[in-house]
């Protein structure tokens, strides 16, 4: 079982990064915290119990650029003087960027970084991998800071209208992609001081923003699953979903209509596929406690009182919706939420669930972790 830490573990790859390896059986985490880095004691201990530092702790916004590039490399000299003092030798891997080269502070801290991680190395004092990395996007990325994608999500989610100041071609990846290269890396002890991250997809900023604004026009407004016609399409979407306000939007009321036979709803309309299911609930009795990491899912409520319940994977905070088979109506599960649903009436609760795809016993991205945290 290898040891990894993180540093910026609370960051968007990070936080990512740091849920997704505690899936896996294989990785024993090592708790960081930004701290460390003002204690030479408290780093030593860090760097000591790590078999693999992922180093993605860096400032990227500052009124002084000076500011930017000072942190960035002391970050990075503090590391090296604590492998050089503890002769741990861990192998570091180091997240760069493909801006290495634009004429600002922030890319030449990234390049000075890499190159003083890779003098490291050959000093024999750790082992390397510096990672040159595309523009990344996903969901719960910080809006208004370094992704456009993310910008455009919250805008459309909230009221607003993005606007593109330039139209450019953007090489993209997406964060489980890069999360599985990071992996990967760990996995084989692969070593290079000048690792390119290939891109998953290069797209103009304009294109983008006509996806996004179709996510907001047929789902956001309407309630209609999009069509997905790539997995680009599915990442974007589930990046879109990840900024809607879910505690205000949800639960979505159905339109109900009635005459003397008695009632008809639309459940849902889709642009793409997947499985349609039908469930009965006793009183008292709860389905669900698990998430997904990129399923797309929909509990509708027909007949009885349900209470559907969502805590976002890392977090204390639970989302309580109460739905009525008298009032039809349906709650989204965002990927990584952990969500539940449990009959609080005294009949049998009617639930028809959908979700994109057909359940596969060998890929089922169904991960189990209790909504509610014992306090």
């Amino acid at each position: 079982m290898k040891k990894i830490g993180i540093t910026g573990q609370n960051g968007f790859i990070g936080n990512n990064l740091y849920h997704t390896l505690q899936l896996s059986e294989d990785f024993e985490l090592i708790d960081f915290k930004a701290d460390y880095f003002k204690d030479d004691k408290l780093l030593d201990e860090f760097v000591t119990n790590c078999d693999v530092i992922v180093h993605l702790a860096a400032l990227n916004r500052h009124e002084s650029q000076q500011v930017i590039y000072d942190t960035n490399v002391d970050l990075v000299d503090q590391l090296i003087k604590s492998a050089k003092k503890t002769a741990h030798q861990p192998h570091i891997i180091f997240s760069s960027s493909t801006k290495e080269e634009r004429d600002n502070l922030y890319g030449k801290s990234k390049k000075e970084g890499r190159n003083r991680f890779q003098e490291a190395a050959e000093q024999g004092l750790i082992n390397f991998t510096g990672m040159l990395i595309p523009n990344v996007f996903g969901a719960f990325c910080k809006p208004f800071y370094n992704s456009f994608i993310a910008t455009f999500c919250h805008q459309l989610t909230h009221g607003d209208q993005p606007e593109i100041h330039q139209d450019a071609s953007v090489k993209l990846i997406y964060v489980q992609e890069l999360i599985q290269e990071i992996i990967r890396i760990i996995n084989d002890q692969f070593y290079s001081a000048s690792y390119d991250i290939a891109p998953s997809m290069e797209i103009k900023v304009s294109e983008v923003l006509k996806l996004v604004n179709n996510f907001k026009q047929v789902y956001f407004d309407k309630g209609e699953i999009p069509a997905l016609s790539s997995g680009f399409h599915t990442q974007l979407f589930n990046t879109f979903r990840s900024y809607i306000d879910h505690k205000n939007h949800f639960p979505v009321r159905f339109t109900k209509h009635s005459d003397d036979r008695g009632s008809f709803v639309e459940i849902i309309r889709l642009g793409v596929g997947g499985q349609v299911s039908f469930s009965t609930t006793k009183p008292s009795i709860t389905r669900g406690n698990h998430y997904h990491t990129r399923k797309i899912e929909r509990f509708a409520v027909i007949k009885g009182k349900a209470l559907i319940q969502l805590r976002k994977i890392g977090t204390d905070e639970v989302i309580n919706f109460e739905l009525y088979g008298d009032e039809p109506a349906y709650v989204d599960m965002p990927i990584w939420y952990t969500h539940n649903i449990k009959n609080i009436g005294d009949e049998v609760l009617y639930t028809n669930f959908w979700i994109n795809e057909s359940f596969n016993p060998n890929d089922a991205d169904t991960w189990y972790e209790d909504v509610e945290i014992d306090t």
